[in-house]
């Protein structure tokens, strides 16, 4: 581990190393539109982030989708894994910011996606061995906004979350990361913009996931910690 700096880097998954948020999206809307239910113009940003346990019984309540959240969970992560086998959408640079901060510390993940699509993207990709654990938000009690993920993400890494920077794109995943006490790097997606309030949370803020650099992650470190609101 380079000496100074965080002890760990966590990142996010969907919208900071595959350009995933329109896939989800369009997976549920099929859905939605084959079981007679009714997309709603706010539905896509308020389940950005959602975990696996919430967005189903979402599109049950809320959107009228006659199955059970179980089945809904699956009809869904099995569209978007038929996809991804077909084409991985990886944001150009992913793969190099990865490896290159890899070498210089340890990284976690901490996702909203399922565990299967979480694997399928880390061994597509051939990154799987740059992080020495990951978790799903499946596995914890809430999903993001609240820091479950990521608490979770810093215990399997033997790390205290404040010792680590996050790399997040979207409004909740911003605030789970800054609620968990961690320094964040902002990477918004253009499609998907995170709240004002939100980005103000981060420390640092870049274009693109390709200036997710060992320097940057530094700075970020290095900068006052704005508290996320309880």
């Amino acid at each position: 581990m380079a000496a100074g700096g965080p002890d760990a880097v966590v990142f996010d998954l969907d919208g900071v190393i595959v350009d995933s948020e329109e896939r989800w999206d369009a997976a549920r809307r099929s859905l939605v539109a084959e079981r007679g239910g009714t997309w709603t113009d706010d539905a896509t940003h308020a389940m950005l982030g959602m975990s696996s346990k919430e967005w189903p019984v979402y599109l049950r309540d809320e959107l009228g989708v006659d199955l059970d959240a179980e089945e809904i969970n699956t009809a869904v992560v099995e569209r978007l894994l038929d996809a991804y086998r077909e084409r991985l959408p990886l944001l150009p640079g992913a793969v190099e910011a990865v490896r290159a901060l890899a070498a210089r510390r340890p990284l976690g993940l901490a996702s909203s996606s399922n565990a299967p699509v979480i694997a399928l993207v880390l061994e597509r990709a051939g990154i799987g061995g740059c992080f020495r654990a990951w978790v799903s938000s499946e596995e914890v009690a809430r999903g993001k906004p609240a820091p479950d993920v990521y608490l979770e993400a810093a215990r399997r890494l033997g790390v205290e979350p404040a010792r680590c920077v996050a790399v997040e794109d979207s409004t909740n995943g911003i605030r789970a990361a800054a609620a968990a006490a961690m320094a964040v790097v902002a990477v918004p997606m253009r499609a998907f913009p995170p709240a004002p309030d939100a980005l103000a949370l981060a420390a640092v803020t870049v274009d693109g996931i390709a200036q997710v650099t060992p320097d940057v992650v530094e700075r970020a470190f290095a900068a006052p910690r704005q508290a996320a609101a309880s």
